[in-house]
């Protein structure tokens, strides 16, 4: 297609309603009113006709009215909420003071372990060398690989 050449424009087609036929006395039926619903029918732009009942949006049930909640109640409800809060809260707080403090031994545990092994090798050692490391173990001294008490 170029652009001098143009579409054809769309036409619109809307439904024809079909008129009611002529209904004479005999040919009606009782019956109880709003037992059945309306019947529409149209017919289409290619001459199909279509016939269906008419929907009517679904109405919502009234809304019940809900009993007022006393003060009383919503203190206590919230006087709960808070007790809870404050147990759960302290219960955290005793949790990361005893991790804490487990914590803390074993890191003691582990310097006294580290110190602990630094001395022996110190003391034990059998450098051949003349210096050597005075460590002061309750009131004994060790001088140069000798114990002197």
């Amino acid at each position: 297609m170029t652009h001098s050449e143009r579409p054809a424009p769309l036409a619109v087609h809307q439904p024809t309603p079909i008129a009611p036929a002529a209904i004479t006395p005999a040919q009606l039926v009782p019956v109880q009113p709003g037992t059945v619903p309306a019947v529409a029918s149209v017919v289409l732009p290619d001459g199909r006709v279509v016939t269906g009942y008419a929907i009517h949006p679904a109405q919502p049930e009234p809304i019940a009215h809900k009993p007022t909640v006393s003060r009383a109640a919503v203190n206590v409800a919230l006087g709960g909420v808070g007790f809870l809060s404050v147990c759960g809260g302290l219960l955290l707080l005793t949790t990361f003071v005893a991790a804490l403090t487990a914590l803390i031994t074993q890191l003691i545990t582990l310097a006294a372990v580290i110190f602990g092994g630094f001395i022996a090798v110190q003391v034990f050692s059998t450098t051949g060398h003349k210096g050597g490391t005075t460590v002061h173990i309750r009131k004994a001294i060790f001088k140069r690989n000798h114990f002197h008490g």
